[in-house]
């Protein structure tokens, strides 16, 4: 099967994707460890392929900013699934300094803006950071995830205005996933097509398939351009699925387990996999040193967490206040 994406594309998308799902399944069994890991946890397994195809179609300095189920999104930004692990724990070396948890992940010097805990706050953040990129007179596309639930937020709507009158170089990227929590799109709202409230503000819209790299990329690709040409903002719906519950109590008695198997039979990672190997990207051997390359990194990421030191007391009230901005938001 031919393809437009190189064997480098397609090796970047599985190593980058096993380690997000690895981090996510050795995470959650440290959870399951008492004391290791406390808080909410809100697990990215499942909708690995949007981070990987976002991550092809746009640069480093493009500003990210996502809602409470980030681990998989910092670490495609580049934020260190050491840091991450840290973060986790509550550890001084954590990505927020052990101040953040699961729900607020950071990586300023990745341009991964967090890790947002309010429901819906992280798509006007999204706005914000497009339009510090506007009045610097930069090309960065600011790309803003939020789920089908935060989708029923008055914010959206605010926001969509506003990006729209100011063609603001934004791409919102709707990680619907079917269920709000455990309430399903088609209990919340008689719109079941998320992308088509872009209609209300002749925004362009689309829905994408989100357990394909290869949609998502695309479609990121075409959004990009459009923003860096000065075109505004794109909505994309990108219809995923999270194989674990909300969080980590949750028990998903609102759906069935065939529903999951469904989906799970539409795996994004055994997908990249069956094309590397059906056109020969790489022997079983390559693909053995990834995995091993992954499964040490995580292991490691673990080790350095154990090892790290908890935060000084004196750091409670650090922080609070931003006293310097940093120097992406300086205006020469």
């Amino acid at each position: 099967m031919a393809s437009k994406f190189t064997k480098e594309t397609y090796l970047y998308w599985y190593e980058l994707m096993l380690l997000i799902r690895n981090f996510e399944l050795k995470a959650e069994e440290m959870y399951k460890m008492a004391g290791k890991i406390r808080g909410f946890f809100h697990a990215y397994i499942g909708q690995e392929a949007i981070a990987a195809g976002c991550m092809t179609a746009t640069r480093l300095e493009d500003p990210y900013v996502t809602g409470y189920r980030d681990h998989g999104l910092a670490i495609a930004k580049g934020v260190s699934p050491q840091s991450c692990m840290a973060e986790l724990y509550g550890k001084a070396t954590g990505c927020a300094k052990g101040k953040g948890g699961s729900m607020h992940f950071f990586g300023v010097d990745k341009y991964f803006f967090g890790g947002h805990g309010i429901v819906g706050a992280q798509i006007g953040t999204a706005a914000g950071l497009a339009f510090a990129e506007k009045y610097k007179g930069t090309d960065n596309v600011a790309v803003g995830f939020f789920g089908d639930g935060a989708a029923r937020q008055g914010m959206l709507h605010e926001v969509f205005n506003l990006a729209m009158l100011w063609q603001l170089p934004v791409i919102f990227i709707c990680e619907n996933n079917n269920y709000a929590m455990g309430t399903s799109v088609e209990r919340t709202s008689n719109v079941r097509d998320i992308y088509t409230l872009a209609d209300a503000y002749d925004m362009p819209g689309d829905s994408v398939d989100g357990m394909s790299p290869e949609a998502v990329h695309e479609a990121m690709e075409r959004a990009v351009k459009r923003a860096r040409e000065g075109g505004g903002p794109t909505l994309l719906e990108m219809k995923t699925y999270r194989y674990k519950g909300h969080s980590i109590s949750d028990p998903q008695k609102y759906r069935t387990k065939e529903e999951v198997e469904e989906y799970k039979s539409k795996d994004p990672i055994e997908a990249i996999l069956s094309t590397i190997m059906e056109n020969n990207m790489a022997t079983q051997e390559e693909i053995d040193a990834i995995n091993q390359r992954v499964d040490a990194l995580v292991e490691d990421s673990v080790k350095f967490a154990e090892e790290s030191p908890w935060p000084n007391d004196d750091e409670v009230l650090k922080d609070v206040y931003a006293e310097d901005l940093p120097h992406l938001f300086v205006v020469d």
